[in-house]
């Protein structure tokens, strides 16, 4: 509990459960990618996650804990910084500002809003209930054709590619942060880390979001 009262200790959970949240959406990139395969794919890869039953919502779980904690710790961090001196990270190394990172707090409220759109877009299923029916050729959930039927939506494309350059800005700095943090930055790594960090949010934001810029545009056909 020590590490809830001071600064830097919730910068260090903040920074852990940041970079946690980097491996699930680089997990979440490579499962969904598989739509670019086909529909037998994607709606394989979602039956193959359903079949796991209650683990599933385990860790689903586990990653919104993380994400609140994140969330309430950045926010509150923020609010601290903005009436008071704010603390040292772990070493004495100013990172230099940046659009990212001094709208880390923006960025990061717009991904929590768009998170709690996305489970009630495809994991709930409420928000479109019209595109959110139907099984395939073999009996399975139609995934591909839910997503599809959504991004041939100009409305829904946008909202999913302009989460997605959120994130870009977010993990553009929160990437070189997470080692600023714990200390494990210095003046030699620096360059080197702030580049990892930029690469790794372009793959995303590409990834990402290719998939409702493709379907909006017919490239990739539902």
């Amino acid at each position: 509990m020590q590490l809830l009262k001071s600064t830097v200790g919730r910068k260090i959970l903040m920074a852990i459960t940041g970079q946690l949240m980097v491996l699930f959406v680089i997990v979440h990139l490579l499962g969904n990618s598989t739509i670019f395969v086909g529909a037998d794919w994607l709606n394989a890869y979602a039956k193959h996650l359903h079949d796991l039953g209650p683990f599933v919502w385990v860790f689903r779980l586990a990653m919104l804990t993380f994400f609140g904690v994140h969330v309430i710790f950045g926010t509150l961090l923020t609010l601290e910084n903005s009436t008071a001196n704010p603390q040292k990270y772990a070493v004495n190394n100013k990172l230099e500002a940046t659009f990212s990172s001094e709208n880390m707090i923006w960025t990061g409220l717009l991904m929590a809003a768009f998170v709690v759109y996305h489970l009630l877009h495809f994991t709930v299923r409420v928000t479109n209930p019209e595109i959110s029916q139907g099984i395939d050729a073999v009996g399975r959930f139609n995934v591909y054709a839910m997503v599809t039927g959504s991004f041939q939506q100009g409305i829904i494309a946008f909202v999913y590619i302009g989460a997605m350059i959120a994130l870009f800005l977010h993990l553009s700095h929160g990437v070189q942060s997470f080692f600023q943090t714990m200390g494990w930055n210095n003046a030699c790594t620096r360059p080197v880390i702030s580049t990892i960090g930029k690469v790794v949010a372009v793959i995303l934001l590409v990834g990402y979001a290719s998939i409702p810029l493709f379907i909006f545009t017919g490239i990739l056909k539902g």
